[in-house]
């Protein structure tokens, strides 16, 4: 009768623990990912990106997000859309329109399971969308899966992606700069000329989140600003700090303001996970970054 009591009293105690200690949901109606290719973090605190420093003030903020080797396209777009790195979703070359190598787990659509798939599979009906520049995007996004996907040129991909906010308000949404990449190849990294280039896309990145206030659904939406890699010199694909450090910027709806989470260790496929919890997705087995719960009130 005692021990009964006792494993009474425990399983009510973890229970009453269980209950204090439940993660907060941080879900939220909208997500939009904006990524610059080839933007590294050294370039942040010398940029005039106004707007982008306006989102670190009112939201969270990191300069330390590590790259997935090699430091180079299509290993970083697919990890933050896949939630592993290359040597589980098989793409490793800078612009690798299929898989290096097998994959390990091939999901229905024939592509390992991007955040995209995710959400299509819990929502059928979910608005999911994509612009970008850089035409490799789209071997990554799992285009069987979203509604609206298009190739815009620089000047236009503004434009394009604000229309898209108005007229469709998607649950998530990504919309992908293939910028300062070109300037760092041509110019160079941490030039003159990679300054311009920044300062015209932040204008770009304040236009596109200013079509979401318009649109009416800022309140209930959450912002990621990052970049697949940095660079040095005219390249990029090694081990430098200022080729594998990129910038995070999370801000929105229950953010916490002008955070920085330097002090957290954080990876290219934590973006995956963060999106993912932000939509309500569970995250497959396979996966292994982890959702940045620490940036939300």
């Amino acid at each position: 009768m005692k021990f009964r009591v006792i494993v009474a009293a425990t399983l009510a105690g973890v229970m009453a623990f269980s209950a204090c200690t439940k993660t907060k949901s941080h879900e939220v109606e909208h997500v939009f990912f904006i990524g610059l290719d080839g933007w590294g973090a050294y370039s942040v605190e010398n940029s005039d990106m106004t707007n982008t420093k306006k989102m670190m003030a009112g939201g969270a903020w990191t300069l330390k997000k590590r790259t997935v080797l090699p430091s180079s396209s299509a290993p970083n777009w697919a990890a933050m859309f896949m939630g592993v790195g290359p040597e589980i979703h098989g793409f490793y070359e800078c612009c690798s329109h299929t898989p290096d190598f097998e994959p390990r787990l091939t999901y229905k659509n024939g592509i390992f399971p991007t955040v995209f798939q995710l959400l299509r599979d819990k929502e059928p009906d979910a608005e999911i969308g994509c612009v970008f520049q850089w035409d490799g995007i789209k071997y990554l996004i799992d285009t069987l899966s979203v509604n609206y996907y298009t190739e815009a040129s620089e000047a236009d991909l503004c434009e394009v992606s604000k229309e898209y906010i108005k007229t469709k308000k998607p649950r998530l949404a990504a919309f992908i700069y293939d910028e300062p990449d070109h300037v760092g190849h041509a110019d160079g990294h941490d030039t003159p000329e990679y300054y311009k280039k920044i300062k015209q896309l932040d204008i770009w990145v304040g236009e596109i989140i200013e079509a979401i206030e318009e649109a009416g659904i800022m309140d209930n939406s959450v912002v990621i600003l990052t970049s697949d890699h940095g660079g040095i010199d005219h390249g990029h694909g090694g081990r430098s700090m200022m080729e594998m450090e990129t910038p995070l910027i999370i801000y929105g709806k229950g953010v916490k303001k002008g955070y920085c989470f330097d002090d957290l260790s954080v990876m290219q496929y934590d973006v995956a996970s963060t999106m993912a919890s932000l939509l309500g997705l569970e995250q497959p087995q396979p996966w292994f970054g982890r959702s940045l719960d620490q940036v939300f009130e």
